[in-house]
């Protein structure tokens, strides 16, 4: 069985800062594709137009293009909810947002940096989170579905464990689609119908589970094959970075316990794109640069063992 192809990109904060640090970086590996969460340690969707349009020219003249924008859409407080509290990595407050629409400003940013795909989460972790609130509490996905789709963007989940969808399993919850229930005359009923209709489902195409392993191995969950299945068929982008669970922190792929050959596989067995966005998300700020480096070669000789080629 012929597995597909992995679309090589970095996240680009994960190396340096700076946009110079990134573009350097990337030449020095071979790189073509840079996804973009920060620049100087502001978020892009805390930016202006003209300052994303200045990014996106240079990473052009270098010959880099963006497959991703890394947003935080979602990876704030949800409306009327209490969080649980803790450390948040790269969170956002949406009163940072420069414009007067934020899912419009978001979605500008995607098509400005020419990225077919644009990462989002599930709100901070509350509790009695359902998957149906994702189209109850806010009008926001809704509107940036339909946006997406105009701009032909592919709206990426990612399954993170200080949100509502934290682990794998949950992910695939999300994604599974509900049985349609007997139809009855009672409010109940009526009620369930107006919920169900305000879900996301899994076969709009413009919204696709973003596969993070690694997060699912840091919560302690070891992702079932059923869970796996049913995520397979429907992923077209993947986050790549790995766990000493001992420890309790990230290290560069292939140097953790993540038995990344085996996960690999496993992911890219069902997957029915012919090729996947491979993000590597190295997660190592105290050495960036050396720990991305040491990540892409740890990816090289991973997918040389299962047989996977990167582009």
């Amino acid at each position: 069985m012929t597995l597909p192809r992995l679309a090589l990109s970095v996240i680009g904060d994960e190396i340096g800062p700076t946009l110079e640090d990134m573009i350097s970086f990337a030449h020095e590996h071979g790189l073509k594709r840079l996804d973009m969460r920060t620049v100087n340690g502001r978020n892009l969707l805390g930016m202006t137009k003209e300052e994303v349009i200045a990014i996106s020219r240079r990473l052009e003249q270098a010959g880099i293009s963006v497959p991703a924008f890394v947003s935080p859409m979602f990876k704030w407080q949800a409306p009327g909810r209490t969080t649980n509290g803790g450390k948040v990595d790269f969170a956002f407050d949406p009163a940072e947002c420069p414009a007067p629409n934020l899912v419009n400003h978001a979605i500008q940013i995607a098509v400005i940096l020419g990225a077919a795909h644009m990462r989002i989460f599930s709100w901070l972790r509350y509790d009695g989170f359902k998957p149906e609130h994702m189209g109850q509490l806010s009008g926001e996905l809704s509107k940036l579905m339909g946006q997406a789709s105009h701009y032909d963007i592919t709206l990426q989940l990612e399954n993170e464990p200080v949100c509502n969808i934290g682990n794998i399993a949950e992910l695939a919850d999300f994604f599974t689609p509900r049985q349609a229930e007997p139809e009855t005359s009672t409010d109940a009923q009526d009620e369930e119908d107006a919920e169900e209709a305000e879900r996301p489902h899994s076969d709009q195409i413009y919204l696709r589970p973003l596969v993070d392993i690694a997060n699912a191995w840091a919560t302690g969950e070891k992702p079932s094959d059923a869970d796996i299945g049913t995520l397979a068929p429907l992923t077209t982008a993947i986050h790549l970075k790995d766990r000493d669970l001992s420890a309790r922190r990230t290290v560069p792929l292939g140097d953790g316990d993540v038995p990344w050959p085996d996960e690999l596989r496993r992911l890219l067995s069902g997957v029915q794109a012919r090729q996947v966005l491979a993000s590597i998300e190295t997660h190592c700020p105290h050495d960036g640069r050396n720990a991305t480096a040491k990540s892409l070669a740890g990816l090289r000789r991973i997918a040389a063992e299962i047989g996977v080629e990167i582009v």
